[in-house]
């Protein structure tokens, strides 16, 4: 099989360098560059280190469309600012990693349309599509716990999360809440009930319940503020995103499982346990662990996944598996770092 012709374009930073680690050892890819202005001419071990002995891959300005899928690992705004910009060919497949296409009303591109990328949710049309919006990892992290009972239309009006994620969560770029002597046996709460994230959260789980969000003036978020009391949490450790959400719906835990049980059994990457769990189950993978426990008419749904991979390059990498035929699990069989 000809191998799949990839180009990066942010490839320093944390997603741009997880999004390296697993292509690197894809059996079907090629990486034909890996943009980084600021970084051209340099190996990519120079920045990942630990690549070192894996790849001698360099750093460039490379920017063409000679590939067969363009990965765009961009900070938010800068993805739709490059493309507006860096015209594309037709032919090449894009996967963009920021937020600038997710939301159905800024989806339009070129002469198509991004489609929302959590395969768990949208996996045929993802199979059929050119362009590719990869979800947020909260996003990813709270959709994946809540789609079985959206499907079946048993989301109450509210839903309690609270999750707390890793620091590379913040990206590579220095800030206040990122410097270790800050971070490091620490805990805090930010943007409380007001995340970016939750718009793509209402849009996914209108998808499935429909009229979800029939209320409300204002944007979407403002509607979405309404239904979804979300607080994100920073914590003191590099990767990973754990969330506790509990509603109240009308379910025995034995059934409550079994939906769930029935709406993953055909993905690959979704698991639910029905013993507790912990973030180490996941980290450096692209699993999705779950959790269920009734207490009296609530329902807590607890839920691991890996910020930089299933929340990140990793499901950007299962999108492009889906997009080219691929086996979904190609280059993902990740063992987690358990200790």
């Amino acid at each position: 099989m000809t191998k799949i012709k990839a180009g990066i374009v942010g490839s320093a930073g944390y997603t741009g360098g997880e999004l390296l680690r697993v292509l690197v050892y894809h059996p079907d890819v090629e990486i034909v560059f890996a943009n980084s202005a600021s970084n051209a001419g340099n190996k990519i071990y120079a920045v990942h280190n630990d690549l070192l002995g894996d790849t001698e891959l360099e750093f460039s300005t490379d920017f063409h469309s000679d590939i067969d899928v363009l990965f765009l690992c961009l900070g938010h705004g800068d993805a739709r600012k490059f493309l507006d910009e860096n015209p594309v060919d037709a032919k090449v497949k894009i996967i963009d990693l920021s937020q600038d296409y997710r939301l159905r009303d800024h989806q339009a591109y070129a002469q198509g349309a991004f489609v929302y990328g959590l395969p768990e949710l949208n996996r045929e049309a993802i199979k059929q599509a050119h362009y590719v919006a990869n979800p947020g990892c909260f996003a990813t992290n709270i959709q994946l716990a809540l789609l079985p009972l959206a499907n079946a239309g048993l989301l109450p009006d509210q839903i309690h999360v609270n999750a707390t994620t890793g620091s590379t969560g913040a990206g590579q770029k220095p800030g206040p809440t990122t410097h270790f002597s800050w971070r490091n046996n620490n805990l805090s709460a930010y943007k409380s009930f007001e995340h970016q994230h939750l718009q793509e959260i209402s849009e996914s789980l209108d998808q499935l319940q429909a009229g979800y969000l029939p209320f409300g003036d204002g944007s979407l978020l403002s509607r979405a503020q309404q239904r979804i009391n979300f607080v994100p949490q920073r914590g003191d450790f590099a990767r990973g995103i754990f969330s506790a959400i509990y509603v109240d719906v009308d379910i025995e835990a034995m059934d409550a499982y079994s939906l769930y049980y029935n709406y993953y059994q055909s993905h690959p990457f979704t698991f639910v346990s029905e013993q507790n769990i912990d973030l180490k189950q996941v980290v450096n993978t692209n699993k999705s662990i779950m959790h269920l426990e009734k207490h009296g008419d609530k329902l807590l749904i607890l839920n691991a996944t890996d910020n930089l991979l299933k929340g990140a390059s990793g499901q950007a990498v299962q999108n492009m598996n889906l997009l080219f035929g691929l086996d979904e699990r190609a280059g993902l069989n990740l063992k987690p770092a358990g200790f």
